[in-house]
């Protein structure tokens, strides 16, 4: 171990997508920055295990198993009959490669200096690296960023040492696929999973306790996304859990649900939510007290309640828990430590996107929402249908949804689902954010044909709306 510790103006705990952006947004500040990453490479779960590898394979699994040209054409063009898994997985190999690759160029570009190895606190300003070996290396920073991200939790009724049983992360290291999948739990994660193993042709039941999808979601578009993944082949099992994972069987795992029904797989997947990396880190010696599930907590500018110089951003502090907020939470927590006023705060409308089959995503208020708060609101659709981009596209289901106050017509909620959703919406997030009311959209000329004139129809719908409530 050296004897006295390298300083650095701030180091950064964790090499995921908050980390890294933490730490480049420091380089670019000048500031000399030292990186600590557990695993051989950079990218955490948003680049490695997770956010980008699981929409790619999505993508190859629309692409391969012919889903599309199957909408579009009503034939099938689909490569299943060749293809393997390696197929399915390899592009998402080289998407996360070639992201990897990019990251660390950024780094090295910025002069950030990374550490690999398991990072503990010495004491509120010193860092503990083990590396390869048992090597130890100390690391001082006058301002510490924790972005160490989070883990899929592993309720106990499962054997996960069983090569039949995965967790979110495991689930992409699949060497041949089952024929039939049990996907435990229907928030965001197992919702999209099963909807792209569907498409590859595994018959797949989504279990859950609740018995709504995504209840944070527009009713309207929970029902509508529930109802299109059930058509494309998603069994959903309401108010059941798992209680006994039985894996004894040479080929079958039987699990046992809550009702007393047995479901018989030969794969299961378990999304049982996530906690933080923060176990290992030694928080007490830093001075910090973990919230539940081992969150750090955080004030304004994302910066410790307990230890001024510390900060924290990405999973480890919280919902909503998404690589886009922590990005831009890292860089709020690194300008806020060094005094610097280029990023001060996050705009208060945060989008949610899921890439389910098919997409949904949303921004804003929900009808239940405005109706808690007694804001008066009318509502403007477009289908997809209705417009010649979704007709191209084969898009039958898909329709927007805006949310209008009713007295000046400022938008207020966004809400999509179907092809592209998750870049159709933020047409509207960047209108919320300007205070935008359904004028904006009256006066907008879009591309034509585009999916950007749903907004168009929807606000003529609104207006219309409008129109005849003043007649009455």
């Amino acid at each position: 171990m050296n004897p006295k510790p390298e300083q650095f103006d701030p180091v950064v705990l964790g090499g995921g997508p908050a980390g890294t952006s933490g730490a480049i947004a420091a380089g670019l500040l000048g500031k000399r920055v030292a990186l600590v990453e557990q695993a051989a490479q950079v990218g955490g779960a948003g680049i490695n295990t997770g956010t980008i590898p699981s929409k790619t394979l999505r993508e190859t699994s629309l692409m391969l198993s012919g889903w599309r040209s199957r909408r579009l054409f009503g034939v099938d063009l689909s490569l299943q009959r060749e293809a393997t898994v390696h197929d399915f997985m390899s592009h998402a190999d080289q998407v996360s490669a070639t992201e990897r690759h990019i990251t660390e160029t950024t780094l090295e570009r910025h002069g950030v200096m990374k550490f690999q190895g398991k990072a503990s606190f010495i004491d509120p300003h010193v860092i503990r690296v083990e590396g390869a070996g048992g090597a130890q290396t100390l690391l001082r920073g006058e301002k510490i960023l924790v972005a160490t991200g989070s883990s899929p939790l592993r309720p106990p009724e499962f054997a996960f040492g069983d090569d039949r049983v995965h967790d979110s992360d495991e689930i992409l290291d699949l060497k041949e696929l089952p024929t039939r999948l049990a996907v435990v739990g229907a928030g965001v994660i197992g919702a999209e999973y099963a909807g792209t193993f569907a498409a590859l042709g595994v018959v797949v039941d989504l279990i859950d306790g609740r018995e709504t999808l995504l209840p944070f979601l527009d009713a309207e578009i929970s029902a509508a996304l529930a109802e299109a993944m059930a058509a494309n082949g998603v069994r959903f099992l309401w108010k059941e859990k798992v209680v006994k994972c039985d894996t004894s069987h040479p080929r079958d795992v039987v699990l046992t649900l809550s009702s007393g029904a047995t479901l018989v797989c030969d794969g299961v997947l378990v999304c049982s939510g996530r906690k933080s990396n923060t176990e290992s880190l030694n928080l007490a010696a830093a001075g910090l007290t973990p919230g539940k599930r081992g969150l750090i907590q955080v004030g304004a500018q994302y910066q410790s309640t307990e230890k001024p110089h510390i900060y924290a951003a990405g999973d480890v502090v919280g919902p909503p828990a998404l690589a886009a907020t922590g990005i831009e939470q890292a860089r709020v927590a690194v300008c806020h430590a060094f005094g610097e006023s280029l990023k001060t705060d996050i705009a208060p409308l945060l989008p949610a996107g899921i890439y389910t089959i098919p997409e949904a995503s949303m921004v804003g208020e929900t009808e239940a929402g405005l109706r808690e708060k007694k804001i008066p609101y009318i509502v403007g659709r477009a289908r997809y249908a209705d417009i010649p981009r979704g007709n191209i596209i084969g898009d039958q289901t898909g329709f927007l949804k805006l949310l209008f106050h009713r007295d000046d017509m400022r938008l207020l909620g966004v809400h999509v689902m179907g092809e592209h959703a998750t870049e159709v919406v933020h047409i509207g997030l960047i209108a919320m954010l300007c205070d935008a009311t359904a004028d904006v959209f009256n006066r907008a000329s879009f591309n034509y044909p585009t999916l950007g004139d749903l907004y168009k129809y929807a606000a003529y719908r609104a207006l219309w709306e409008k129109r005849q409530l003043m007649r009455a």
